[in-house]
């Protein structure tokens, strides 16, 4: 019989952190498939060390140590994306070399290399991550320690292959030339030994070749008498005999001399070298240490990038909203799914056809919330709320056994008691076919049974079923809810899409019609149902006519909301730029008549000068200056804007509030405020753009999240230049230039938003006379980019474009010239 494996991990938070925590269930976690995320984890790191880390990854329980890995993953996938080069290239896993060394044990020259090559990459992230502000970040480079002097020491050690350079000690050189000397004078003397005539007819060939560390050559073994010397081997046949002459035997003891005493020094300087290393190994330990962080932490931001994934919001109590929500493990077209459990309800009963997805739907719900608390971004929708669950337990899939002779319904149930002696309050219950595999009335029965433990026990569970019993449970119970998965009839396919408040149905008679089933026995089923079960199903079918209408007509009301909403900002935009405009135009005509008046004063002052020898008199110069003071008066005067009632001080900016850009037309929530609290970023559909706060004035609606609808309420708007003066187009211009971000942030926004306010950037920045401006996109798939550069290509106000440069954001910008 053999022994179960344990069911529980050990917790730790992101490995880059270390600590303990609760323990969470380990066959629960591969049955929702998490060692399959952390396979793909650790492929995408960079050396051994981070894949360990990788490797050991585990969900945590606590709060602190989640929030502290989605930050870890958050602020290295926003570095990463703005440092496309920054990374541990050329680092390895020196870890064994440094335990050799500080056991007192020789390095040898490829472990030195190792060492090299580590610290120089160490020194380059070192430098990436000091001029960093992230915390975290900022606080790893700290933690990194490039030892310049160990590794000035090494590089005059080694060349890059590895070989000790004459410059390695000041002995070195000379005794290597020592050797050099030492073997010229042997070979000399051999090669003049084989060609002289002395040997002739002696010699099998007039070679000179090694045998055992010496140079010996080819004697006849019929001619060894004529060899005074000493034979140090004999070929196969015994007819040729390598025999080291005499004349040279001095001559290769000085030579073999010298490459001993070469190496003793060798050994003695990888001695030297391994204490030198010895007595650097904890911060060297340190350094190793924090670079496999490093690559774990950037593994993690390219795992989200992959995916497309985002930050969940850490939920304060047991509540899980998931929005467009997908499966890591599902490739090709997937449909999200909105998933909600904790508010109003904590049992979700999910309904169906098979092949529909509810099994789908439990997996993501299990896996999604694991990811989240490991410290990895979650494939779902902005707006995604998760808790920090104490533990996990599912009961998916076939657990049937002839070896152990369980029927399905028998492992389903061996499992499901395991789950019933330790869930609780703060825990997540996922259970497949709930009450399957045996007697449906004795099956809804139990289910019904296991679902109000569930309930009354604390716990969070969403259960798949066919049952109908169970989907007059869940609408008669306060504490759960029905779903269901979607089918086409039509097509005979399922949709994926995921309705919560409505049972499914299982489409039985509808499939054998489609699929050709006569007609006859098709309605000799239907009518072997009760008048009970027929009503309800024909009342499931009628509240869900009902409730797509609802939704049709709450769609349009919505809709035309917005648009009301729409051309009110529009219209109270253009009310507010005419006025702007039409007081820049009389500044500037007011200007340009005051500079006028300026020089017919300075005329005036020339000519009084001149007075004495002029026919020109005083008082007409007088009465002139009168006429061009009379006509600065009749110009009409700057009508101010009326003061703003609700806030006659200038408002305290703060994260979080609503604010609109009074010049550009954008609206959104402060999301940052940068230099002292003198420029704002408005965040609004994912899309960022930075303006002076001195250009803000507070949103209807004041603080909190904005529409994700809402990002530019203001339509194009062409500058008047019909001022009456040369200069005032250009002041119009400047003003705006001083408003207009010289760049603009699209990640996150999907390709047509952000086409569209792209368009509106374009204009507003060709008005304002940039010159060039940088478009953020950031890498991802390349879908965003893409489109940005092929809408760039093709715009009138575009000259050319580029992907960045260095410190431009590399290929995740695009640098527009106008």
């Amino acid at each position: 019989m053999t022994t179960p494996e344990p069911d529980k991990a050990s917790v730790a938070v992101s490995p880059a952190t270390g600590g303990q925590g609760h323990q969470m269930d380990r066959r629960s976690m591969a049955l929702l498939e998490f060692p399959l995320v952390r396979a793909r984890l650790a492929a995408a790191t960079g050396f051994a060390p981070g894949r360990r880390l990788a490797e050991t990854l585990e969900p945590s329980t606590d709060p602190v140590i989640v929030a502290r890995g989605l930050d870890e993953t958050t602020q290295t996938r926003a570095f990463v994306a703005g440092h496309p080069g920054a990374g541990i290239g050329g680092s390895k896993d020196i870890g064994p070399w440094l335990e050799r060394a500080a056991r007192g044990g020789r390095l040898d020259a490829a472990h030195f290399i190792d060492i090299q090559s580590t610290l120089e990459a160490a020194s380059r992230l070192a430098e990436a991550l000091s001029s960093d502000r992230r915390p975290l970040l900022h606080d790893l480079a700290h933690e990194i320690h490039p030892l310049p002097g160990l590794r000035s020491v090494l590089g005059r050690s080694f060349d890059p292959t590895g070989d000790l350079l004459d410059t390695a000690s000041p002995r070195l050189g000379g005794l290597r030339r020592a050797v050099r000397i030492a073997y010229d004078r042997l070979r000399t003397r051999l090669d003049q030994l084989v060609h002289s005539g002395e040997l002739s007819g002696a010699l099998q060939e007039p070679l000179v070749t090694l045998r055992s560390g010496r140079y010996v050559i080819p004697v006849r073994a019929d001619s060894r008498a004529r060899v005074k010397g000493i034979v140090h081997d004999a070929s196969g046949s015994g007819q040729t005999l390598f025999v080291e002459p005499l004349v040279a035997v001095e001559l290769g003891n000085a030579w073999r001399e010298a490459q001993v005493a070469e190496q003793v020094e060798v050994e003695r300087i990888l001695d030297e070298l391994s204490m030198l290393v010895a007595g650097q190994v904890q911060p060297l330990r340190e350094t190793l240490d924090a670079l496999a962080r490093f690559d774990f932490w950037a593994a993690k931001a390219r795992l989200a990038e992959e995916m497309d994934a985002i930050p969940a919001e850490i939920a304060a109590r047991p509540e899980i909203v998931m929005l467009g929500a997908r499966h890591p493990g599902l490739s090709g077209r997937v449909v999200p799914i909105d998933i909600r459990l904790g508010d109003g309800y904590t049992a979700l009963l999910i309904t169906g056809p098979n092949t529909g997805g509810k099994t789908v739907a439990l997996r993501t719900l299990g896996l999604l919330n694991l990811m989240h608390q490991a410290g990895l971004h979650v494939p779902a929708d902005a707006g995604t709320k998760l808790p920090v669950l104490l533990d996990i337990y599912a009961d998916i899939g076939d657990e049937q056994s002839v070896a152990q002779s369980l029927s399905t319904f028998s492992g389903h149930l061996r499992s499901i008691v395991r789950i019933v002696e330790s869930a609780g309050p703060n825990h997540l219950v996922l259970l497949d076919e709930l009450g399957a595999g045996t007697d449906p009335t004795e099956g809804s029965a139990l289910a019904q049974s296991l679902l109000d433990h569930f309930i009354k026990a604390g716990a969070l569970v969403a259960a798949t079923t066919h049952y109908a019993e169970l989907k007059l449970y869940a609408h008669t119970t306060p504490q759960a809810r029905n779903a269901s998965v979607e089918f086409d009839v039509e097509t005979l396919r399922p949709t994926y899409r995921l309705s919560i408040g409505l049972p499914g149905q299982s489409q039985a008679f509808a499939i054998a019609e489609r699929l050709g089933l006569p007609a006859a026995l098709v309605a000799d089923a239907r009518a072997r149902l009760t008048d009970e079960q027929q009503a309800f199903e024909e009342t499931l079918a009628s509240i869900k006519t009902t409730e797509l209408e609802t939704a049709e007509a709450l769609a349009r009301a919505r809709l035309a909301e917005e648009r009301a909403k729409a051309a009110l900002v529009v219209a109270e935009d253009e009310r507010r730029k005419a006025r702007r405009e039409r007081d820049e135009s009389v500044k500037a005509a007011r200007d340009e008549a005051e500079r006028l008046v300026d020089e017919v004063r300075g005329e005036v002052r020339t000519m009084r000068r001149h007075l004495d020898r002029e026919t020109v008199t005083q008082r007409s110069l007088d009465e002139g200056l009168e006429r061009a003071q009379a006509q600065l008066e009749r110009l009409p005067a700057t009508e101010p804007e009326p003061v703003r009632t609700a806030s006659p001080t200038a408002i305290a900016w703060r994260t979080g509030m609503r604010a609109r850009s009074i010049s550009g037309g954008w609206e959104g929530r402060i999301a940052a405020l940068e230099k002292g609290g003198r420029r704002a970023t408005l965040e609004a559909g994912g899309i960022r753009v930075t303006v002076p706060t001195d250009d803000l004035e507070q949103a209807v609606g004041g603080e909190g999240e904005t529409s994700a609808a809402g990002s530019r309420t203001g339509g194009r708007s062409t500058p008047r230049t019909d001022s009456g003066s040369p200069g005032a187009a250009s002041r119009l211009q400047l003003d705006r230039a001083r408003t207009v971000a010289s760049s603009l942030d699209l990640r996150g926004a999907k390709v047509v938003e952000a086409l569209e306010v792209l368009d509106r950037y374009l204009d507003d920045a060709s008005l304002a006379g940039l010159d060039q401006v940088t478009i953020i996109h950031g890498l991802g798939t390349g879908a965003l980019r893409d489109a940005v550069r092929d809408y760039a290509a093709g715009h009138p106000l575009v000259k050319s474009w580029r992907g960045g440069g260095r410190g431009e954001g590399g290929d995740g910008a695009t640098v527009v010239a106008l």
